[in-house]
């Protein structure tokens, strides 16, 4: 198993800079990591400084509540596509998933999965703020419209991705969609852990320490 493969090199703060992100994308060269994923406004920056590598670009859309209208995330999505993203991360409406209008939710899904073509469609359901069925009807949501991935967090809601979290959306997704965990991933036992459930990708901003972890 090849640890570097399944991180996707995360740096999203609000006070992140241009030299931020190239020091980013150093570094997911030097370690051979799956994915640097940013800010939409960052997306040309990690394309030029990434262009001679196998490194992918993900983009976070209606980052980080998800609360923007569909039309904002479908040009927010597209524009990134066309700035050199490979993969979108883009967070559901978690207010109108929690009002039980599920067929909102996912026909957002299926617009912004429609407008970025081949690109990776990842959906952030945010599990924190989810009941167990609701992130259950998240999962449906992002497989029925036609989504790659349905990942944990954003890492800016109450809480992360947990084991448990992980185990219902493997049980709801199967093997249909990927998954992707992420927040709060900070040990190289807890990466592990996740790896073993089945997970894809990992979404950590403490990919160095994971991959040069002395328990490896």
């Amino acid at each position: 198993m090849q640890l570097n493969q399944y991180i996707d090199h995360t740096i999203l703060k609000a006070t992140a800079s241009p030299k931020d992100i190239v020091q980013l994308c150093a570094e997911a060269i030097q370690f051979k990591f799956y994915a640097v994923c940013v800010n939409g406004c960052y997306i040309k920056l990690a394309k030029s400084e990434l262009k001679n590598s196998k490194v992918k670009i993900a983009a976070v859309i209606g980052f980080p509540l998800g609360a923007m209208s569909t039309e904002s995330k479908i040009g927010e999505a597209a524009q990134c596509v066309a700035d050199g993203a490979d993969e979108i991360d883009m967070v559901i409406n978690i207010g109108l998933l929690k009002a039980g209008q599920v067929d909102l939710v996912e026909d957002e899904i299926a617009a912004i999965k429609k407008a970025i073509g081949k690109q990776v469609l990842k959906v952030i359901i945010e599990t924190c703020y989810l009941t167990n069925e609701e992130k259950k009807m998240a999962c449906r949501a992002a497989l029925n419209a036609g989504a790659d991935f349905v990942k944990t967090s954003t890492g800016f809601g109450t809480g992360g991705a947990t084991i448990e979290d992980v185990k219902l959306m493997k049980a709801e997704v199967g093997d249909k969609l990927k998954i992707k965990a992420s927040g709060g991933i900070r040990d190289l036992k807890t990466a592990l852990e996740y790896i073993g459930l089945g997970v894809s990708r990992l979404g950590t901003s403490s990919g160095i320490e994971l991959v040069t972890s002395k328990q490896l």
